[in-house]
């Protein structure tokens, strides 16, 4: 499951919540399992004219009460998303047969699981409908709410006040994403497959750099080979002569280049996120040791990784090996990964800002937790004629760290001729 079952209730018993509510298209994948590729592209006003750009997502809410079993409520026609979900308490808007002679031929248990929820299901005309009659099927229309404000339309918002009059409804978007900090086992297994599809392809992808070529024959072989593994593209970025981080112009590399290349798939609906230095010639003695204070910096950063470090504190250590190498202009950072490029913790310099919804308020210093995955990264841009980057990623452990995948960044990766 990628749900953090026991996580989300220990921070509702904490936060004295009785149910959580999401209404974002990432959250309700998460507590879900499921997505449609229409829910982070589909806006109001491309079935309305004239409505707003706010999402409409084919699933308004996915509910997750700390007695009882969860359930979501979605529009009935895009309900098989839905097929190997671990929720089956389906609330359906619409009507997937109107005529309601639909037989179906079932092939598999999911199907046969999946249809017999659909016969189960009660079917409402609006969305605000379904969730009142939910909470009052579970005794929850007076209770303490955690709803997901930052995925909600605030028409929606304002009917789900109205609906729930009795109920006590506070802002849960910080604290859902708190939750989602600790990977699960099948979280990290996710992770780890999209990690090293993208590590494989990446690195044979960059075989085809050749001088006088387009960069856009290595960003087309790595999008075939994640293609081939299962993976969904999620990006490939890449320096202009040291310039700066570019996606779309068809650069053409020459033998004299060293560029930073960053490069991303989603598997499973999670996220990769790598990075190398792409070496056209070998490095001149002087690009050599920025790099190599480079990779020096990501293992202090590596050896201060352990539960209950603050992120700042992994951070400081890396900027002070830059330091000692006389080495400027560069952030060495990192951040956490899941369901998008980043997820909390962020590993930045204290800043002195809190996370806060109406739950929650802690500081954005977050300490390292066991099972967070993260991402360590560090570059230089505007280097002479080019740049020099080193990004790996890490699973934290009960007493340290261990890599997510192997990952050479002990020098940069050249093209084999």
């Amino acid at each position: 499951m990628t749900f953090n079952k026991k996580r989300a209730l220990d921070y509702m018993s904490h936060y004295n919540l009785d149910v959580l509510i999401a209404t974002s298209p990432t959250t309700i994948t998460y507590f879900a399992d499921s997505a449609c590729w229409l829910d982070p592209k589909f806006k109001q006003y491309m079935m309305m004219p004239g409505a707003s750009a706010h999402l409409m997502p084919t699933t308004t809410f996915a509910i997750f009460p700390t007695e009882g079993a969860p359930a979501l409520v979605i529009n009935a026609q895009f309900a098989a998303n839905t097929i190997d979900s671990w929720i089956d308490d389906l609330y359906l808007v619409g009507n997937a047969s109107p005529d309601g002679q639909f037989v179906p031929n079932i092939q598999s248990d999911s199907e046969r699981a999946f249809f017999s929820s659909l016969d189960k299901a009660t079917y409402y005309t609006k969305p605000v409908e379904a969730l009142l009659n939910l909470l009052k099927s579970r005794g929850l229309t007076d209770s303490q709410i955690g709803l997901e404000i930052d995925g909600i339309h605030p028409d929606l918002k304002t009917s789900v006040d109205q609906t729930l009059p009795r109920a006590s409804i506070k802002d849960c978007s910080n604290l859902i994403r708190l939750i989602r900090m600790v990977k699960t086992e099948e979280e990290v297994n996710r992770l780890t497959k999209a990690t090293e599809i993208s590590e494989k392809a990446a690195g044979e992808s960059i075989n085809l750099a050749r001088s006088g070529r387009p960069i856009s024959d290595v960003v087309r072989a790595y999008r075939t080979r994640i293609a081939e593994q299962g993976a969904d593209f999620e990006h490939f970025a890449y320096s202009l002569r040291g310039l700066g981080i570019a996606t779309k112009p068809d650069y053409l590399l020459t033998d004299g280049d060293f560029l930073f290349v960053d490069f991303g798939c989603t598997y499973r609906n999670y996220v990769s996120d790598s990075g190398f230095t792409l070496a056209m010639r070998p490095l001149s003695g002087s690009q050599i040791d920025k790099y190599n204070a480079l990779h020096a910096c990501i293992q202090a950063g590596v050896e201060t990784i352990k539960p209950g470090t603050k992120s700042s504190e992994i951070q400081t250590a890396m900027a002070q090996i830059l330091d000692q190498k006389n080495v400027q202009a560069s952030l060495p950072h990192g951040h956490g990964l899941g369901l998008e490029i980043r997820d909390y913790p962020i590993i930045v310099p204290k800043n002195g800002l809190y996370i806060r919804d109406g739950c929650i308020e802690i500081s954005s210093d977050l300490p390292l937790e066991t099972n967070m995955v993260v991402n360590l990264e560090v570059s230089i841009f505007r280097l002479e004629t080019g740049a020099l980057h080193i990004e790996k990623s890490f699973l934290v452990t009960a007493t340290g760290c261990q890599p997510l995948i192997p990952q050479d960044r002990v020098l940069p990766r050249s093209p084999k001729t």
